[in-house]
């Protein structure tokens, strides 16, 4: 199996299916983890030296941070519902705790904090919602923390991709510390599957093919994104969703094209 390919586990004693640390990935910045919890049961945490971004993908929850209460929010039973997901910003140096009032799939979003924001609920009206590309290329996107929200290092956005489309495409890469023209962003894909027993394609690969991976990708898997360009293929009879986390030097999202496929991004301007 590809080393770029996280596989979800059994639940441990406290929820946890999915986790990608900085060490694990071999990274700097970009920390995400999955827990399932039961109707009833808690996740406890400190955020020690991240700041957190927790995202409710199915179900309701009471929350709690030091300082704020956020109680029974949640809302979707399935992401594939395609409405924006209920999400809690929580600083560096503060705590969370979350009671799970339904069954309950989280995802914690982590990355280095510095302190400079409040905890606070994000709700789905507060979420940003576009339809990008064309054609084959089209899909849904919802910016739960873009780069003109407050956070200090973090970056979230789902995309949901219609069974038969390609999205993160045309390809595009951010890892280069070259700013305005491009970041250096590590980034995670959490994929979903509909049906579930379903899969998609994600390719990885850098300019000169040190990196040049093509995966197959099964519902809940995790895909490492380290450095290079990494499009998304929905194959036809399944649609795709994915949740990006991302951060990195600076917390602006500046990317470039793959100059081979750049006349795609040309053509789809030209039709809008």
């Amino acid at each position: 199996m590809s080393e770029l390919i996280v596989k979800p586990a059994s639940p441990d004693k406290d929820g946890k299916v999915l986790s990608v640390t900085p060490e694990s990935a071999g990274w700097d910045y970009v920390g995400f983890e999955v827990y399932s919890l039961k109707q009833g049961e808690r996740l406890h945490k400190q955020t020690e030296g991240n700041e957190v971004c927790l995202v409710l993908l199915t179900g309701k929850a009471d929350v709690h941070t030091s300082k704020e209460q956020f109680n029974q929010i949640g809302e979707r039973m399935s992401v594939f519902e395609k409405i924006p997901p209920f999400s809690v910003y929580v600083p560096n140096d503060d705590e969370y705790e979350v009671t799970a009032l339904t069954d309950l799939e989280l995802a914690v979003c982590a990355s280095p904090g510095k302190g400079t924001h409040e905890a606070r609920l994000i709700k789905p009206q507060d979420v940003g919602t576009a339809d990008r590309g064309f054609g084959k290329m089209s899909r849904k996107i919802h910016n739960i923390l873009p780069e003109d929200e407050p956070a200090d290092s973090l970056l979230v956005v789902e995309v949901f991709t219609p069974d038969g489309n390609t999205s993160s495409y045309p390809p595009h890469k951010h890892d280069k510390d070259n700013f305005p023209h491009e970041t250096y962003l590590e980034e995670t894909y959490f994929h979903q599957v509909n049906p579930e027993q379903g899969f998609v394609f994600q390719r990885v690969y850098n300019d000169d093919r040190s990196l040049n991976e093509t995966l197959a990708v099964e519902n809940k898997n995790v895909v490492l994104v380290p450095e290079g360009y990494h499009p998304v293929s929905a194959i036809p009879g399944y649609e795709s969703y994915y949740l990006n986390v991302m951060a990195g030097l600076v917390r602006k999202w500046k990317f470039n094209n793959d100059p081979d496929h750049e006349w795609l991004f040309e053509n789809v301007m030209e039709k809008k």
